[in-house]
C-alpha cells in the first residue's frame, strides 16, 4: 500500500485526484499506476484501469491489487473480470465505492471470478490526500 500511496502523491502533484494502484503477484510488483483522467481527458483513466491494462493479462490470475481509494463501479467491474484474487483498498468511497460501501461487484457470484475485497489499510493517509485534493479544488488551486 505504501507504493500505491506514493503513486497517489504523484497524482496529486500532477493535479489529478490522488488515487494510486499497485498490482502484486508472488511478492513482485507487476503493474503500478495513478489517476490520469485530467491529463489524458479520458474518463476511464483511473489508476486501477491503467494498472490492469499495464499488467500481462495472464499474470493477473491470483494477483493482489492495492489501491488507495475503493474502486468505482467501472473499476470494480474490470476487477471482477480480471482474475485478480484479492483487493486491498485504503479509504472507502461512500458515494461510488463498489467493493464494500455501495455494492460488492468483485464478490458477486454473478461474475465468473471471485475477488476478495478488504478495506481500511492505511486509510488515514489516503483520506488525507483526497481531502487535500478537494480542498485545493474548492480553493481554485487544482
Amino acid at each position: 500500500m505504501r507504493l500505491a500511496l506514493s503513486e497517489a502523491r504523484a497524482a496529486l502533484k500532477e493535479g489529478e485526484i490522488p488515487v494510486g494502484c499497485v498490482i502484486v503477484r508472488d511478492g513482485r510488483v507487476i503493474a503500478s499506476a495513478r489517476n490520469r483522467t485530467r491529463e489524458t481527458g479520458d474518463v476511464t483513466a483511473h489508476a486501477e484501469m491503467l494498472a490492469l491494462k499495464q499488467a500481462d493479462r495472464y499474470a493477473l490470475r491470483d494477483a493482489k491489487m492495492y489501491v488507495t481509494l475503493e474502486p468505482c463501479p467501472m473499476c470494480a467491474g474490470a476487477l471482477a473480470l480480471s482474475g485478480v484474487s484479492r483487493l486491498v483498498y485504503a479509504s472507502k468511497d461512500e458515494q461510488y465505492g463498489c467493493c464494500g460501501s455501495v455494492y460488492r461487484i468483485p464478490e458477486d457470484p454473478a461474475f465468473p471470478g471471485f475477488c476478495r475485497c478488504d478495506g481500511g489499510l492505511m486509510e488515514e493517509e489516503a483520506r488525507a490526500l483526497i481531502k487535500e485534493a478537494f480542498e485545493g479544488i474548492r480553493d481554485g488551486k487544482n
